[in-house]
């Protein structure tokens, strides 16, 4: 890995962040301490001098398939779910500006009053200015995940890499909390990802991902150090590239 004069091996990074990391011990809602935490992380980030961009989901608020169990229309609950991006969007935006970390909010669903319009240039500005970015609303179409709207937003800024940040350290072949005998890999290829059906991401953002050649890092959120380590070239959480799994 090639290191910057800071250090880094990723200059600019997109962050995508599951809904529930902002709720609280019940998996609903959002909780001021837990968005306070994220920011926290973020901006230990930023000040080492990364372009930070952010996607977050709508799980906590609002999952489309509970609509869609009770016979909701596919694209109206998609649309329900790009909105509570959004107001995810803007509390995570509070949290970071109460800790002095410049921030703006562009939504693919327009709504001036509270969010810029996406405009990728206007992004890129924004973080050439070392303004975090986040993007709500998704891609601003049903029947695409944020996971999706994660990818394609890291191409178009040109992100180093997708950091896709969980609960666990990195991706297993079963889940490590059920099963003790779980393997954790160090590194994927994205066949092997999608060969595998392993929950990484959806596979459509696996897919763009691959075509790209655009990086994937799944890592522990809440692991204090994981960020800043992996932005250093350490060994954290599973990479999914190009390269053979192993």
């Amino acid at each position: 890995m090639i290191k910057n004069e800071n250090g880094l091996v990723y200059q600019r990074v997109l962050l995508k962040f599951s809904g529930e990391a902002l709720a609280g011990e019940d998996g609903f809602g959002i909780n001021p301490d837990r968005a306070t935490d994220i920011a926290q992380r973020v901006k230990e980030v930023h000040a080492l001098g990364v372009d930070v961009a952010i996607v977050i989901g709508a799980g906590n608020l609002w999952r489309g398939r509970t609509g869609l169990h009770a016979g909701m229309d596919r694209a109206t609950a998609d649309y329900m779910g790009m909105l509570a991006t959004v107001m995810n969007a803007l509390a995570l935006m509070d949290s970071l500006e109460r800790i002095n970390v410049m921030t703006r909010v562009q939504s693919a669903i327009e709504m001036r009053s509270v969010a810029e319009p996406y405009i990728r240039r206007r992004a890129i500005r924004h973080l050439e200015k070392e303004r975090v970015v986040i993007f709500g609303g998704g891609t601003g179409n049903p029947f695409f995940s944020t996971d999706t709207a994660a990818a394609l937003r890291a191409m178009e800024i040109s992100a180093d890499v997708l950091i896709k940040a969980t609960k666990v350290d990195g991706v297993y072949d079963k889940d490590p909390n059920r099963y003790a005998e779980a393997q954790k890999f160090e590194q994927l290829s994205y066949i092997e990802t999608l060969n595998r059906r392993l929950e990484v991401m959806d596979s459509t953002a696996i897919s763009l991902c691959m075509e790209n050649k655009l990086p994937i890092l799944v890592l522990n959120l809440w692991d204090e150090e994981a960020l800043t380590k992996a932005l250093r070239g350490e060994k954290v959480g599973t990479l999914v590239s190009e390269g053979p799994g192993v």
